[in-house]
């Protein structure tokens, strides 16, 4: 079969590029066409656009480049209907994506199935009825989102499974909580993955590990897309490292972490390191307005979305400081603390109620099944 892929930023590359792994496994004849990433490419097929030139986020980027990315969304529509794949997989990326949708079906050209859910749980929750229209299968990689859709929405929809569950399963464990031969535990910074998170999270964060840098190692998880040097001019003046591409490994051997609010709170969850969920936004009061007016989660954090109880802490905007994120850490680095085991105990729950299915590989048995 034909399969035409869109993913738009690199992590629906790498989540695309498992799930065409899977499907080659499973439908020998498997051709595929897609906008995507270095993941895609090394998985198989004609890449017709690199996702990084679809990838732009916030407004003020989307409307600076708003005719390129116009000008790109046209040319997947025709490429699309060109091409007559058997089947249309979408990757995340809703505001790009669900367009695409809604012309696939407009024009009959194939069934849309969409990969990863949009979080409209979270915000945009108007979008379900563009969901409905265009898209005729959904597959979810979190739990929670089995209610929204189904009971709140009526909308019938795939959990397959957990692709962060599924690498951090996969990935070899450390035999030692600490450094190897230093005698110190290691307490992970993970600070975001985009420059104004690291600006406005990291100088706190740092500010905290520098009382606890004596016994512990402090190490921050560079993000990819952010260069070494933009990291400096924070952390001159700090006992801290900084390593890039080894966050499992690091999160394999920390003891505690500081962590910015995203998929890292469930990597860290998922590797049993207790954490403080620290997010910082400026300015204060577009967060205040936007979690008011906009966001429709009691939580900012993967890990209590999942749980629907607060299981780590999160410290944010309004108990954003180095005050409260120091009172956090500091009964957290204790072995024996009541707060570290509750919390242990909470990851315990989350990683239940993730369970055990392979999300590309779930996912591939019912695309291919359903032609």
């Amino acid at each position: 079969m034909k399969y035409y892929l869109i993913a738009g930023e690199a992590s629906g590359d790498l989540h695309a590029s498992r799930l065409m792994q899977e499907l080659k496994k499973q439908d020998a004849k498997a051709e595929f066409r897609f906008y995507g990433g270095d993941e895609m490419l090394a998985a198989g097929g004609t890449r017709v656009k690199h996702y990084r030139e679809l990838a732009y986020m916030g407004f003020i980027p989307v409307f600076l480049h708003l005719p390129t990315i116009l000008l790109n969304m046209r040319r997947a529509k025709k490429d699309i209907e060109a091409w007559q794949p058997d089947v249309v997989i979408l990757v995340d990326y809703p505001g790009f994506n669900l367009k695409i949708a809604k012309y696939v079906r407009k024009h009959a050209i194939a069934p849309v199935y969409y990969y990863i859910a949009p979080k409209i749980w979270a915000w945009k929750e108007y979008r379900i009825k563009n969901i409905k229209r265009d898209v005729d299968e959904l597959f979810s990689i979190l739990p929670f989102e089995i209610d929204f859709f189904e009971k709140k929405h009526n909308y019938p929809i795939h959990y397959v499974g957990n692709p962060t569950a599924d690498e951090v399963r996969a990935f070899p464990r450390s035999l030692t909580k600490g450094e190897e031969n230093s005698g110190k535990g290691i307490i992970a910074v993970l600070c975001g993955s985009r420059r104004q998170e690291i600006r406005d999270n990291l100088p706190a964060m740092l500010q905290v590990t520098d009382k606890y840098s004596n016994d512990n190692k402090i190490v921050i998880a560079g993000a990819p897309s952010i260069d070494a040097d933009y990291y400096k001019q924070f952390m001159e003046g700090h006992k801290v490292s900084i390593v890039f591409n080894q966050t499992y490994d690091l999160l394999s051997k920390a003891h505690a972490a500081l962590v910015t609010s995203g998929t890292a709170t469930l990597e860290t969850a998922l590797f049993n390191v207790p954490q403080v969920v620290c997010y910082e936004t400026r300015p204060h009061w577009f967060f205040k307005w936007l979690r008011k007016k906009l966001l429709k989660v009691k939580y900012v954090s993967l890990v209590n979305l999942i749980a629907d109880r607060e299981v780590v802490k999160e410290l944010v905007v309004d108990n954003f400081s180095p005050e409260n994120i120091e009172k956090e850490l500091s009964v957290l680095l204790s072995d024996d603390s009541p707060q570290r085991e509750k919390m242990l105990e909470g990851y315990r729950e989350v990683q239940q109620r993730l369970g055990n299915k392979r999300a590309p590989e779930e996912a591939a048995r019912i695309i291919s099944t359903k032609q």
